[in-house]
């Protein structure tokens, strides 16, 4: 055999099907080929090696003392490989599954329910990495992205949406009446400036007594709940104290027209599946009840 007739790889597993399985027919249902596939395979195997491989026995056939020979080295060969897939495999499995998300969000919503998904599913580890917008899954080594959509999305990448964005005014309870009669500080987050101006627009309201801006959407809650003003927050974001009644929103709230969604890899490791996919379903349920 020369260099430049090196048997393709395809031939040589059709040929190591067929001596392990005893038959071609055996060997095309487990390679999901025709009986003249790997027919040809082999006998095109066989040229190419100038060896005879196979001979008829009967109804069937026999592999002969070099056929034998190269099997039990493919065998060795593929046993090596899909012994590399496995601990490749159960690699990806015991790495920690990363969760990138809002800080806002995994501040005020995620972290308080994390224990749910921790008590479900003890034997994955997770891992929180704060960030938002576009994100590189392999420079910053995530698993899956919780992210409001609202930038383009690459398609390399999986989206499954998860919920609305709604919109609308929280306050502590004794800030009510200055509310309601307009004379109230508006605290806004410096990530959606406009967002009074299109709420006191679409609601037919006027400006308030005077505006203060914070860095971010938890900071601004947190704000509201210590009575320094009336938060424009996300629902998602005031849930908690909405039902404790440390926050209200006398006015409810609306969709924006924007969207939350879980954004992952077409190319994640296949280890890591089985843990994403219960990751996903665990926000999905909880997403659900908010």
């Amino acid at each position: 055999m020369t260099a430049t007739r090196r048997p393709s790889l395809n031939d040589l597993r059709a040929f190591e099907a067929v001596a392990r399985l005893g038959s071609v027919r055996a060997a095309a249902d487990e390679l999901s080929l025709t009986h003249g596939a790997v027919s040809r395979r082999v006998t095109k195997l066989a040229d190419d090696l100038g060896l005879t491989l196979v001979e008829p026995a009967g109804r069937g056939l026999r592999v002969t003392a070099d056929g034998r020979l190269l099997a039990s080295s493919m065998g060795r060969a593929l046993a090596l490989i899909h012994d590399a897939i496995d601990t490749l495999q159960a690699r990806d499995a015991q790495r920690p599954v990363v969760l990138s998300c809002e800080r806002s969000i995994t501040m005020r919503w995620l972290i308080p329910r994390l224990s749910r998904f921790q008590d479900r599913h003890p034997d994955i580890e997770l891992h929180l990495s704060v960030g938002g917008g576009p994100l590189d899954f392999t420079r910053d080594q995530v698993t899956l992205a919780l992210r409001r959509l609202d930038f383009p999305v690459h398609p390399d990448w999986i989206v499954t949406p998860l919920m609305a964005e709604r919109m609308g005014p929280v306050m502590a309870p004794s800030l009510l009446p200055a509310f309601e009669a307009g004379d109230y500080v508006a605290l806004s987050s410096r990530t959606r400036p406009r967002a009074w101006d299109d709420w006191l627009r679409q609601a037919g309201l006027p400006a308030p007594r005077a505006t203060r801006s914070l860095d971010h959407h938890f900071l601004m809650v947190e704000a509201a709940a210590a009575g320094l003003g009336v938060a424009l927050s996300p629902r998602l974001l005031a849930l908690d104290d909405l039902r404790s009644g440390r926050l209200v929103a006398p006015a409810g709230f609306a969709p924006d027209g924007s969207h939350y969604g879980l954004i992952e890899s077409r190319g994640a490791p296949a280890g890591a599946a089985p843990a994403l996919a219960a990751l996903k379903q665990w926000l999905a349920e909880a997403a659900a009840e908010a």
